[in-house]
């Protein structure tokens, strides 16, 4: 056994019979991993490479994002479910994983309730329908009257749960016929409509308004209970007859059995971070409307919430897939 390893096991054993606050005082001892379940590039991955940063400086400790995409989360919520329950990785996640999996897969590989420790909910996120923007349509209207017009002829892309279930939800909604194209992550999804290769998406304003702005593409309806602020002349589904709304979230979870005063210093630590002036400005010009809480608050708030979206997957008449 190397010098280095001794010292590292020494300092895990001292750590470990460290008593409440002195446990979360010494807290972390090592390099903390923070695990996303969507590609480099999505708007989870931009939010949390920004709290890593910050993290980091509150800490001293080095944070390493880890990027794990594929099979809608799961292997990502996987992987931090059985990691050490030490504070040592965190999952930096979304509603996919902890409330939509439970009803849009046949068999999910990790218990999003029993499996995970929540530390604090963080922020709701606003999507919209995008298009590109030769599409012969501009609004939602217009939209489906041209998939009427065209059956089966129309696709959509999803690169995460919120986009699949308002695609589904829509089709039914508007009766109309269109291809739902699973993707792992949003990006590629949004790549594909820029490209054309499918025809529209519902992507979160973080990562689609630039390329709105940019004229890549064209916003066709908030899918949001109000207009965001960012784009104040776009109507939601609402406005446009369509009785849906649906928004993401992102929340910070360890795994379960991590020790109460690392958890609850972490849920400190949300809470310094977000509440700073400079980060809150972060996130409001990111489009991230932030509802930190605590910890019992997240447990609550996910319970709700994988409620909420159990009745849209079945209303959607979505089947598991798996």
């Amino acid at each position: 056994m190397t010098l280095r390893r001794r010292h590292l096991i020494a300092a895990a054993a001292a750590t470990t019979a460290l008593p409440g606050a002195a446990l979360a005082q010494a807290w972390p001892t090592k390099p903390v991993t923070l695990v996303v379940p969507f590609t480099a590039g999505s708007g989870t991955d931009t939010m949390a490479r920004l709290f890593g940063e910050r993290l980091a400086a509150a800490t001293g400790q080095t944070v390493i994002v880890d990027n794990k995409p594929g099979a809608n989360g799961t292997i990502a919520g996987n992987a931090v479910a059985r990691a050490a329950p030490d504070g040592h990785t965190l999952f930096y996640t979304t509603n996919t994983t902890h409330a939509a999996n439970a009803s849009l897969l046949k068999s999910v590989p990790y218990d999003p309730v029993a499996d995970f420790a929540p530390v604090g909910l963080i922020g709701i996120v606003p999507f919209i329908l995008v298009a590109h923007p030769s599409a012969p349509f501009s609004n939602a209207r217009e939209l489906f009257a041209h998939a009427k017009a065209n059956p089966g002829k129309l696709s959509y892309g999803a690169g995460n749960s919120t986009a699949h279930v308002s695609g589904e939800s829509i089709k039914r909604i508007a009766g109309i016929d269109v291809l739902h194209v699973p993707y792992k992550s949003a990006p590629p999804a949004l790549q594909d409509t820029i490209a054309g290769t499918v025809h529209f998406t519902f992507i979160d304003l973080l990562t689609g308004l630039p390329h709105v702005r940019g004229g890549r593409l064209k916003a066709i309806a908030s899918t949001s209970s109000q207009r965001s602020p960012n784009l104040p002349d776009l109507p939601t589904l609402r406005e446009q007859g369509i009785e849906f709304e649906l928004d993401a979230w992102y929340a910070l979870f360890a795994p379960a059995k991590t020790p109460v005063p690392v958890v609850d210093r972490l849920n400190k630590l949300l809470h310094e971070i977000y509440g700073a002036p400079e980060m809150s400005k972060r996130m409001a010009d990111n489009h991230v409307i932030l509802r930190l809480g605590l910890s019992a608050e997240l447990a609550a708030f996910q319970k709700l919430e994988t409620e909420k979206w159990t009745r849209l997957v079945r209303a959607a008449g979505i089947q598991p897939e798996g």
